[in-house]
């Protein structure tokens, strides 16, 4: 009697197709992994901006800007660019900020989803470093 050795074309199709169907239900889960992931540069851009706003609030006083550009809150053009999302002018390019008042501090900053993002499509951070997701 001869030994087989190998695999026959039905098996071969049966290993392919479980392969097939583990690949369909990953794709989803790592494109949200890799959403939160490029997020997590947009939320860390956010708190420098956070944290210029509470700066511009405290040497200004009452004097404060209610938006202030970039050049009032310390940073050059192009100090808010990272691999995904890209600031200017609050309102410009993916983030906005307005100050609402000064005593006590209140402040909101918003990053829009860029093209390369799928989910969420806005994130809002508070005066009190409350994250918001806007799908």
């Amino acid at each position: 009697m001869e030994s087989r050795k190998g695999l026959t074309l039905i098996e071969l199709m049966v290993v392919i197709i479980i392969v097939g169907i583990l690949a369909a239900a990953t794709i989803p889960i790592m494109q949200g992994r890799i959403d939160s992931a490029r997020w997590s540069e947009g939320r860390a851009i956010m708190g420098i901006i956070a944290r210029a706003l509470r700066t511009h609030v405290a040497e200004k006083s009452n004097n404060f800007t209610p938006v202030p550009t970039l050049a009032q809150l310390g940073f050059e053009p192009g100090d808010m660019d990272g691999n995904y999302f890209s600031g200017g002018e609050s309102g410009t390019n993916d983030f906005s900020w307005v100050i609402i008042s000064n005593n006590p501090i209140d402040f909101l900053i918003t990053a829009t989803a860029p093209a390369s993002i799928n989910s969420p499509s806005q994130i809002t951070l508070n005066h009190a470093g409350v994250f918001t997701e806007t799908q």
